[in-house]
């Protein structure tokens, strides 16, 4: 005889129980920094007139773009449960590698970008291995990074330039399609946007993609969640990782370009500091600390409070040192919505 569940109990698989569009909704991770992009947009549209002017979108979205390029790929390290503290200075290692290397070997620039990718990418692959190799925290590898890639920016520019900037290529063959590629601008109804942007709406929809619609964005959340299990699956968890840091690598020579190509030369002593924006667009987007948990969408949203609060506080024509400030604000309301909105949908199930 086949046996029966015991009276009064009913066994039915989760997944089998329908959902509302409410509960699904609020399950997103970028709902809390949705919320908050909507709170910032009115708060400068009523304290600032020119905040709403078309000219005022292209700066907004420039602004944001140029933290959401990176903003990107770090919010996915932090669903797979890493951080990169050295991310801000490999922006700046990629731009000056492409510079030096371009003006040192009188090639064309086109060279020294490529030259410039290889060694960027090697960089990530080296926190990746690094990391699943020693099993020291993320934290550690990429605070020594960071602390290495500083003083070979510095450094080396000066043993090469004889300064802390680099010599400008602009003269120099194929500068002006490299600039066109990273650093050029599209005019629309009259309002003129950043290539970056363009860049930018492009890797949220890659990373969005791959979390949502790929076996390795499966992998992302496995091993964010937990390490163990997720080997114990077949997850191949340090080529996942390791990936992960070369998508940042990938991104940090993305924002380089940009950098070396929007103004020609590069000051070494840049990008100190930014890792940490990238760390709070993200979290701000949803993204847990913990790990296992985010999107990309909510990095971008991230990244886009970051813009209107930096270009709103001049439109406002407030201190710029209000920043800080307003930005430190937006990441304990997001953080602490985005905790709420979690404890309302574990309740609700």
């Amino acid at each position: 005889m086949t046996p029966t569940a015991p009276s009064g109990i009913d066994h039915v698989d989760e997944r089998l129980l329908r959902t509302t569009p409410l509960k699904k909704l609020l399950a997103r991770p970028e709902l809390g920094s949705v919320v908050g992009a909507l709170a910032v947009f009115v708060f400068f549209a009523l304290v600032a007139d020119s905040f709403l002017r078309a000219a005022s979108l292209g700066t907004v979205l420039y602004a944001a773009s140029t933290i959401g390029i990176m903003a990107v790929p770090v919010a996915l390290l932090m669903i797979g449960g890493e951080f990169d503290l050295s991310a801000g200075v490999l922006v700046t290692s990629s731009a000056l590698i492409s510079s030096m290397f371009s003006y040192q070997m009188t090639a064309n620039v086109w060279v020294g970008v490529g030259v410039s990718l290889l060694v960027t990418l090697a960089i990530g692959v080296f926190n990746g291995f690094m990391l699943t190799r020693t099993k020291l925290p993320s934290f550690i590898i990429t605070l020594g990074t960071f602390l290495m890639l500083t003083g070979l920016n510095l450094g080396l520019t000066k043993l090469v330039s004889g300064t802390v900037s680099t010599k400008t290529i602009a003269d120099m063959e194929g500068f002006s399609s490299a600039r066109a590629l990273f650093a050029s601008q599209l005019t629309i109804g009259g309002v003129e946007f950043k290539v970056t942007i363009l860049w930018w709406f492009a890797l949220v929809a890659l990373a969005t993609w791959i979390l949502l619609r790929t076996r390795f964005g499966n992998w992302i959340f496995a091993v964010g969640g937990d390490d163990d299990a997720a080997r114990a699956v077949g997850v191949p968890v340090y080529r996942t990782k390791i990936g992960l840091y070369m998508g940042v690598a990938f991104c940090a020579w993305v924002s380089g370009q940009h950098l070396l190509f929007s103004f020609d030369v590069v000051q070494s002593g840049e990008g100190v500091g930014n890792e940490l924006i990238f760390i709070i667009a993200a979290v701000i987007g949803g993204c847990l600390i913990t790990g296992g948990y985010g999107s990309a969408i909510g990095s971008a949203v991230g990244a886009l409070i970051f813009g209107m609060t930096s270009k709103g506080i001049v439109y406002a024509e407030w201190n710029p040192d209000w920043f800080k400030f307003f930005l430190g604000a937006m990441l304990l309301l997001a953080t602490l919505l985005n905790a709420w909105i979690r404890k309302r949908v574990e309740a609700t199930k």
